[in-house]
């Protein structure tokens, strides 16, 4: 089968256009088909700071009231992706922008009110693998923002780790699929203000005993979740690390069952 990479990028590297621009050519780069997956949601909290709407983050995810929404589907769909996908063209990297309601790329519904209300946010139904496959043997390369919708008009904020996660899992099948998380850091880290704690693999025992010791911080937590979830599901690899390590031997955390 062949070999398919699967990129999400997020945290400090997209709001940065100095260490954006470098990551962009490091993935047009990359060999064989690719997708790139992108977060936003520092951008996404500085202007609904400057616009007075309230942030709540739990556990890692946001809390997206209907003003909230109409914030991040301007960011997140408008300004973000279209400004990767053109530079993404300059480098060479025929991308294509895309949300989960282009080309009913990405469905999910509502989650549904439990002890917390996350309002318009979207946990992933079904993944349209053959769109995702018919633009990768044309050579396109899909960029998906993190937004789905529910079939009836309605976009949902979605978790762009468990996106990646998500699509992985769906063309695994077809593909030999690797995930890698790429952010500003070398990998899951037991003190971030250290550069030597890296911790290189993570297996299914290990992540117990993080969670138990609270190593882990709790923006990491969904990333893991989404790792562990998408090997069971048949990805044959996730890595989590600096961007770096798309093409150039360096450390980073490799996620696996054992």
């Amino acid at each position: 089968m062949p070999k398919l990479n699967i990129v999400k990028i997020g945290g400090a590297v997209i709001e940065n256009e100095a260490k954006l621009l470098p990551f962009l050519e490091e993935f047009a780069a990359l060999k064989g088909p690719k997708i790139l997956v992108h977060g936003g949601g520092k951008k996404a909290t500085l202007w609904a700071e400057k616009m007075g709407i309230p942030v709540q983050l739990k556990d890692g995810r946001r809390i997206t009231d209907a003003a909230t929404l109409e914030l991040i589907s301007g960011i997140y769909a408008g300004q973000l992706n279209k400004t990767i996908v053109a530079h993404l063209q300059v480098f060479g990297c025929n991308g294509l922008g895309l949300s989960g309601a282009d080309g009913n790329a990405i469905e999910a519904k509502k989650r549904p009110v439990k002890a917390i209300d996350y309002g318009f946010v979207g946990d992933v139904t079904k993944v349209n693998s053959s769109l995702f496959v018919q633009l990768l043997d044309q050579g396109i390369v899909p960029v998906c923002c993190a937004l789905t919708h529910d079939g009836k008009g309605q976009l949902l904020n979605t978790n762009a780790d468990t996106i990646a996660a998500e699509i992985g899992k769906a063309l695994a099948k077809d593909h030999t699929t690797k995930i890698n998380y790429c952010f500003e850091l070398p990998g899951v880290m037991k003190d971030i203000n250290r550069a030597d704690s890296l911790i290189e693999k993570i297996n299914t025992e290990s992540y117990q005993d993080l969670l138990l010791n609270n190593t882990i911080s709790a923006g990491m937590l969904p990333k893991l979740h989404n790792a562990f979830d998408a090997l069971h599901a048949g990805v044959a690899e996730v890595a989590i690390g600096s961007t770096k390590m798309m093409n150039e031997n360096v450390p980073y955390t490799s996620i696996t069952l054992k």
